[in-house]
């Protein structure tokens, strides 16, 4: 697959912006290993290989074991995620399924239940951060490393 473009290249103040942002969310306080299963659970409903690469292996790199990885795309059948993980892997699905309906009752009711308000918001942002970052690299064919 041939990149159509390297938007570090073409807009590099912009590709800063969202840096910066990705930097806060890191910043945030959430659990960085929870934050890892958000952004692949995102990258897997959008499909982007880029994401995927990175933070597979980052999560791998913090601990992650590969049958939680493995799973996650069918985290819901799956035993092996804490209720906290569970109610972050659904707001994130919510967020990402974007459809033109409102978001569910249900997933707000489980997050909340999980997550302070403040802790609500900085979700919501990783989930925005991890889309954005989708759509680029979806957009623009950026290719992961290869082997």
């Amino acid at each position: 697959m041939k990149a159509h473009l390297n938007a570090f290249q073409a807009a590099p103040q912009a590709m800063q912006a969202l840096l910066t942002l990705s930097d806060f969310v890191e910043r945030s306080g959430l659990d960085h290993a929870l934050l890892e299963l958000v952004k692949i659970r995102a990258s897997q409903i959008n499909g982007c290989a880029f994401c995927l690469h990175m933070h597979t292996r980052d999560a791998r790199k913090m601990g992650e074991t590969e049958e939680r990885l493995n799973l996650l795309s069918a985290w819901r059948e799956s035993s092996y995620y804490s209720e906290r993980e569970r109610a972050a892997l659904g707001w994130t699905e919510a967020l990402t399924l974007l459809d033109g309906k409102p978001v569910p009752d249900t997933e707000y009711a489980a997050m909340a239940a999980h997550f302070s308000p403040e802790e609500q918001v900085q979700l919501s942002l990783a989930i925005t951060v991890i889309n954005a970052w989708n759509r680029m690299n979806v957009g623009f064919r950026t290719p992961h490393p290869a082997k």
